[in-house]
């Protein structure tokens, strides 16, 4: 299993939420991708995807300089 960060600060919606669907098709199941953005959309966009599409979400977290670090795990 593998983790590959992504970052995607600077980008806006729907970059982020592109950037993480592109990255994911390339994975294999179980490993897992930490996105790091800051765009605050992505802090809801991404959750609401992770849930439709059958992925595990991880972690979400905002450090104190306004990234957001969302963790995922791909499941099928």
């Amino acid at each position: 299993m593998s983790e590959r960060v992504v970052d995607a600060r600077g980008s806006f919606c729907p970059g982020p939420l592109m950037e993480l669907i592109s990255n994911m098709k390339m994975m294999s199941v179980g490993d897992t991708l930490e996105l790091l953005s800051t765009d605050a959309g992505s802090a809801a966009d991404v959750p609401e995807w992770i849930k439709k599409v059958g992925h595990e979400m991880l972690d979400t977290e905002q450090d104190n300089e306004g990234t957001w670090h969302i963790r995922v795990r791909k499941a099928k």
